[in-house]
């Protein structure tokens, strides 16, 4: 009786690929985010910039595990990554977006008597 080979499953991305795929994603949607951003206004607002860049890095590295599960017809992990990818980006989104408002708010003046 022949024993069935248990298909070898390769490994997901190395960490030190998603933080490559992240760093490149950063990097250019940054670099695109400056350029338009600084068109419209003159000077791109840092934080709304820090975001589109961070939100660019994660989308990017989700993407490409998203394709390296899918050729290796990793259905599953194919989902998980795009799952993390979107609670990341919305993660970002929700922290930032609390940090501008937090930090543009006018201070309240406390007066005595």
């Amino acid at each position: 009786m022949k024993k069935r080979k248990a298909k070898a499953r390769e490994a997901p991305f190395a960490p030190a690929e998603i933080a490559t795929n992240f760093t490149r994603g950063m990097v250019a949607a940054g670099l695109l985010a400056a350029i338009q951003d600084g068109r419209m206004s003159g000077k791109p607002h840092s934080s709304k910039l820090l975001r589109q860049a961070l939100q660019g890095g994660v989308a990017l590295a989700a993407g490409a595990a998203v394709a390296e599960s899918m050729r290796r017809q990793d259905y599953f992990g194919a989902l998980a990554a795009l799952a993390g990818g979107a609670i990341g980006a919305l993660a970002l989104e929700t922290l930032l977006a609390t940090e501008m408002t937090v930090a543009t708010e006018p201070a309240e003046e406390i007066r005595v008597g």
